[in-house]
């Protein structure tokens, strides 16, 4: 057995404790490891669900010896490296102490070698290996931050990621964190969301925010490649070139287009200055929201219903419409607020809400879901939409959508507490299920598509909704499930604690998500600006929608941005 697995306490008090040892004894019993925990958890052969904080309890029947336990007592992480402990002895008992925390949700092996002895020289009876299988950090409140500082914390390393880690020529948002040049349009529109933020909050001056934008915007304008006006999925972030997406979709992506034009909208709302730097700014912008040709993908007006693609070569050979109930009402109320290119009510009744077939009505854990799949589906479809699109005050003959979406965020909830599946970890601080990677790749997880991923996207993003089940589950992954979750730019994008599976990557409409709807839940920033859009309340009216909040606009003057609270 080696020393170096066990750091022994060399100052002679401590040792002298264990130092009178008495002459052994004729017909002793055996000398035997008889009970071991760590903090609250118990076990001989196995020690579940441990506090990776607490100190390694071992009694014994009778006095160990400290120089052999020393040598013959070792911790390791399983397939990992050896974990340095200090060792102290107490009477029949041994306490180890890990030199730095132990991991949450990792696995170790304590080995009792066979060699030990005891204080009266008798060698144990037998060794033993015990599995050690910890759990979340039980934190108490001590030294925590309060709740404005912990989510101004999440909110700047967040957008972090699509600051310091933008492409550095284009400035547009890297799909992940592993993706090299590849940038995508949808997670650059949250950037967007996440740089308006990040100038109000002060992160980074207003200034420089408005030059990184118009870096993008400039790019967008004159190297990005453009299909009837719409952005494919992804983008070569140095040359503008489209990266096809699939095999046949290599030309405009239709949703992905919205999401950028809702980043877009806001910034345009946002940078309201007259010097000559915002001013180029918002036209640019113009120039590009005025381009897409919604109507075209009508499959040129022949259909009521968008389509989500159309290829310079395969045409429409995809052929995927979008129809609700999913994350993309987006495309539909801008593809009505468009100045230039209009679909009518009827492409939206007929296409997007089928004709009233997109409603649900069905109640889960005793809440009624107004609209989409059974149980509610992954979450980021009550995310992407509305980043900017306020739900607070919008309804329409189909649904409330602050209903809709509250539904959604807490059948989401409710189903992890219950956890159908018994999978590891769910429950009220540690929920949320939505599209994120997995340990088998990425997949969008939902009640009916239950893996045991848990994305923190998905509970932190639905912040306006639940708030303090959301806030819960913030507590949780930062100050429980920091030391695997927590990184440079934020929470990293999923766990399955299961598998014991963390990723170590983030992706931009994960990333996105969180820093524009904690805004909207602290000071309805986004939704205001977006909101204040001309074109988007006109649009918004076109399509039968009701709020008292936002009414059609008569003329194209912009609401004043609200101030931080």
């Amino acid at each position: 057995m080696k020393a170096a697995y066990i750091i022994a306490l060399a100052a002679p008090l401590l040792l002298s404790a264990c130092a009178d040892q008495p002459e052994p004894v004729a017909d002793a019993e055996p000398f035997a490891l008889v009970g071991a925990r760590m903090g609250d958890a118990y076990g001989l052969f196995a020690i579940e669900e441990a506090d990776p904080a607490a100190a390694i309890e071992l009694r014994f029947s009778a006095q160990p010896d400290p120089t052999s336990a020393g040598e013959e007592i070792a911790l390791e992480e399983t397939g990992g490296a050896d974990v340095a402990c200090s060792i102290a002895c107490d009477g029949t008992g041994l306490r180890l102490m890990p030199r730095q925390r132990l991991r949450s949700y990792a696995s170790y092996l304590l080995v009792v070698g066979d060699a030990l002895r005891s204080a009266d020289g008798r060698s144990i009876a037998t060794g033993k290996t015990i599995r050690i299988s910890t759990a979340a950090h039980a934190a108490d409140s001590t030294g925590r931050m309060d709740d404005d500082e912990l989510l101004d914390l999440v909110q700047e390393r967040t957008f972090r990621y699509f600051w310091d880690f933008g492409h550095p020529s284009s400035g547009m948002a890297r799909e992940r964190s592993t993706s090299g040049d590849i940038v995508t349009s949808g997670g650059t529109g949250f950037g967007l969301l996440a740089m308006i933020v990040a100038a109000e909050r002060g992160f980074v001056g207003r200034d420089e925010a408005a030059d990184r934008i118009g870096r993008i915007v400039g790019f967008l304008a004159t190297e990005a490649d453009r299909f009837h006006g719409a952005f494919p999925h992804w983008l070569d972030g140095t040359t503008g070139a489209a990266i096809p997406f699939s095999a046949d979709d290599n030309g405009a992506d239709l949703v992905e287009t919205a999401l950028l034009m809702q980043g877009l909208l806001a910034v345009r709302a946002y940078f309201d200055g007259t010097d000559e730097r915002e001013r180029t700014l918002r036209d640019r912008i113009t120039e590009l929201w005025e381009a897409v040709e919604w109507d075209f993908f009508t499959k040129e007006g022949c259909e009521s219903q968008l389509y989500w693609h159309w290829s310079p070569d395969l045409g429409w050979k995809i052929g995927l419409p979008v129809t609700g109930w999913n994350e993309a009402l987006i495309v539909y109320v801008l593809a009505a607020a468009s100045p230039t290119h209009p679909i009518d009510r009827t492409v939206y009744d007929e296409g997007w809400a089928r004709n009233g077939a997109m409603r649900n009505g069905a109640s889960y854990y005793g809440t009624t879901l107004p609209l989409g799949e059974p149980m509610g589906g992954p979450l980021f479809w009550a995310h992407y939409s509305f980043a900017g699109l306020d739900p607070r005050d919008l309804a329409d003959t189909y649904a409330d959508y602050w209903q809709q979406n509250t539904a959604h965020a807490r059948i989401n909830y409710l189903y992890c507490i219950d956890n159908p599946a018994g999978y590891r970890g769910y429950g009220a601080d540690c929920w949320g299920l939505t599209a994120s990677d997995g340990p088998d790749g990425y997949g969008a997880w939902s009640p009916t598509n239950d893996t045991g991923v848990i994305a923190p996207t998905a509970a932190l993003a639905s912040m306006p909704y639940t708030p303090d089940e959301s806030m819960a589950a913030l507590r949780h992954f930062y100050y429980g499930l920091g030391d695997r979750l927590w990184g440079e730019y934020g929470f990293y994008d999923a766990f399955d604690l299961t598998d014991g599976w963390f990723s170590t990557e983030y992706l931009a409409i994960d990333q996105g998500p969180v820093v524009a709807m904690i805004e909207n839940h602290r000071t309805g920033l986004l939704w205001e600006l977006f909101m204040s859009d001309a074109d988007v309340r006109r649009g918004v009216a076109a399509l039968g929608f009701r709020t008292t909040a936002h009414p059609a606009p008569d003329d194209t003057t912009y609401k004043q941005k609200p101030e931080i609270r």
